[in-house]
This record gives C-alpha cells, structure tokens and sequence, in this order.
C-alpha cells in the first residue's frame, strides 16, 4: 500500500508527498496538463517543442541542468498526446535545488528568438532522424491520420509535418507557456525521505508566489463513431513488408481499457501467447507480432502490428489475423490464460512501485485522470476482468467497421 498526503496551493497547484525514509533520495515530479491533443491542426508540435524549450534556462538561471547536477541530481522529460512530465532525481539533503529550478522556470522560463531557434532546429533534426530517415519511421503519422478524423490524436506528439516546426513564432510560442505551464495546471509529486511538513513548507516558499493562470476550457471534439473499415497502402524502402490494424478502444478510465490491456497480453505478449503461437510458430505467416493500447485519455486504440515472411502474400496473412481474432471473439478465453496475463500485470504493478520515481510518475498521472487512490486500487480493476468481459469487449473492438488497416509494403528489388 503506498501512502501519500496531498494538498493545494491557493494558486491551484496540486501537491502529493509520498515519504520513503528507506532510501536517501528524493524525487520531484511535475506533470503538466497539457500534450499535443492541445493544439490545433494548424499549429501543431508546441507541446513537444516545450519538452526542449524548458530545459533552455530562465531569466534567472542560465542552464537547468547544471544547478541540479552541483546538487548530485539529474533531470529528464517526456510529453506525449495527453501530458508533459518533468522529473528530478537527487539526494533527499538537496531537496530545495530541485525546487528552486522547477518553480523558477515555471513563472520565469526564458523564452526568446535564440533558445527558440535552437530547439527548433534540434527539433527538426530529431523529426528527420526518427520520422523521415527511419524505416517505418512515418508509421505514427500515418496511423494517427488514418485512425482519427476530428479528434487530436491524428496527429503524432512530435507535430504533423516539418513545416509546422518551421513556422513557429515566438509570440505563439510565448502564449502557449502562458496558458498551460501555470500551477493551476501542474501537478507536483515529491516522494523519497521528506515529511509532509518539509514539502509543504518547500512547496509555498517556491511556488506559492506563482500567479496562477487563467481557468482552462478544452473544447476537444469527440471522434465518432467509425462505420466502415478504412485501408491504406504503403510501399517505401523498408526492410519487409508489414500490416497494422488499429481499432477503436475506451478512454483510460473505462472498463473497456483493462479489459482490452489484458487481451493485448493473451493475443501477442511473448512467445507463448495465441497470436505468436499460431500465426509465427505453427503457419509462419509473420515472423514478429505484437498488440497494445495507447492508454489514452480519450478514446483510444487497440493496435496490431505484424511483419510478414519474406514471400507470404500480405492479405492471406492478414486473412489468416482476421479469423484468429473472430475466433477469439466468439469463443471464451481459458481462465489459466486470463490469470496468467492477470499475474504478469500484478507483478509489473508491483515493480513499478518500488522505484520512487516511477511511484511519483504514477501518482501525478492518477491525480490527473481523476483518483491518486488509483495507485493502490487500479490492480483491483485487471483482477475484476471476467471471461464474460474478454468476451463482450473484444465483440465490441474487433468489428471490421471498426478497423483501419495499413499495409506497408518494401520496395520488389
């Protein structure tokens, strides 16, 4: 049971202290609410673009990094479509530097045409290097685009196209911090060997004094539902061919989420599961196959995606994809295979919160989609899956109205 107290700055910030007197570390984790399902299809990759940007300096402080890592700490960041995360690791004694940097460049982030020229061009680069000069390095644009037709999530956390990057001003740059990197839409976990009282303290002596931002309304449009399956074709310079079927799942609060995670596992997680069985081992149909959601905040996706043997035809392994998962729709899952994905993802649960970092992670997420609680709850919710369940929802998923499928062909030499 992990225990945490949590409350809130006058300005909004949400702040959760999880104490951990058996390690002399400390973690500082602060999640923004803001990722690239906050942009528009005009102007998109801000949301990542800030990942770079916040680690430029402030006006007060020339270099993130380096205060930190005088204090023995390190620091590092993800965004992706739902939120941007920041995190700092460093001794328990040196608590304050990481409030210090954290606080300052949120109300004082130095944001001005050099360090946005320089992130922007690290930026492209890292778009050419990962999208454009990969093999199947495109394959999130095209998914995001063809899965998705209103809703934000078409396009990739990085941004729709170069062009966009290309095109950024720093008055749109400036207006987007402004509006999302204020504490009234930060949550900020502190976990390791600290008291609530040392946190709390902290906590209003570096932040309290940040005015908080105006109240955000996110009008998100809904995706609707799809009707009729969708298809693309590919063929590019790739190293073989490969399929991608994307259906429609729930949103991460669903129930439809675990249960859809769970059958992730049972169809293609290791060598022994059905999909890797069947369609690798006894029909070498593909040589690799492998299923996941996307554990969005919205509605998400339940994606598929295999490599085929060099000289199978694609449809009649795609074919062969297509009974299997009907098949696993109509007939009842084996309860020992329903509760041997249960005790893999028990005990990922279990690994995840021994590290104080990945405790303090978990507990901003949980806060932000609606219940920190989650963290001691959420293993409860895989355990309640049924057979009944695997059943229903995977009827409900694996419709071919539902389904957008690419076929990523190589070029025939």
């Amino acid at each position: 049971m992990v225990q945490y107290e949590r409350f809130t700055l006058d300005n909004g910030l949400r702040v959760l202290v999880q104490e951990d007197q058996t390690t002399p570390l400390a973690a500082v984790n602060i999640l923004y609410d803001v990722g690239s399902r906050d942009e528009t299809p005009e102007k998109t990759g801000f949301a990542h673009l800030f990942e770079h940007l916040m680690f430029e300096g402030s006006a007060n402080i020339e270099n993130f990094d380096e205060p930190l890592q005088r204090a023995g700490g390190e620091s590092n960041a993800f965004t992706n479509s739902d939120i941007t995360n920041y995190y700092d690791i460093l001794p328990a004694a040196n608590l304050e530097t990481a409030f210090w940097l954290e606080s300052d460049r949120m109300l004082s982030l130095d944001i001005n045409e050099e360090s946005l020229e320089l992130q922007r061009k690290v930026v492209i680069e890292e778009f050419k290097e990962n999208y454009l000069n990969q093999p199947y390095g495109d394959v999130w644009h095209l998914i995001s685009d063809l899965a998705y037709k209103v809703h934000p999530y078409q396009w990739p956390t990085i941004g729709k196209n170069l062009a966009h990057i290309e095109a950024f001003k720093l008055n749109d740059v400036t207006q987007f911090f402004k509006k999302f990197y204020v504490p009234n839409n930060a949550i900020l976990v502190v976990g390791g060997s600290v008291t609530v009282d040392q946190v709390q303290s902290l906590s209003e002596k570096w932040f309290g004094g940040i005015p908080a931002g105006k109240p955000i309304n996110r009008d998100i449009p809904f995706e609707p539902i799809q009707t009729s399956k969708r298809e693309l074709e590919i063929v590019a310079d790739v190293p073989g061919d490969a399929l991608y079927k994307l259906y429609h799942m729930g949103d991460r609060n669903s129930t439809n989420f675990y249960v859809m995670d769970l059958v992730s596992d049972v169809l293609a997680q290791g060598n022994a599961s059905l999909l890797y069985r069947r369609l690798v081992k006894e029909l070498s149909l593909f040589t690799e196959i492998e299923a996941y959601t996307t554990g969005t905040m919205d509605a998400g996706l339940f994606i598929i995606e295999a490599k085929t043997v060099p000289g199978v035809d694609m449809k009649k392994a795609e074919k062969a994809l297509d009974d299997e998962l009907a098949r696993f729709a109509e007939t009842r899952i084996l309860e020992r295979e329903l509760l041997k994905v249960k005790n893999k993802q028990e005990s990922a649960t279990v690994f995840s919160e021994v590290n104080i970092l990945h405790r303090a992670m978990n507990l901003a997420y949980y806060e932000l989609i609606g219940d920190a609680g989650l963290i001691n709850t959420e293993m409860d919710k895989y355990l309640a899956v049924t057979e009944a369940d695997v059943l229903l929802h995977s009827q409900q998923v694996f419709k071919p109205e539902n389904c957008s499928t690419i076929y990523y062909y190589a070029y025939k030499k």
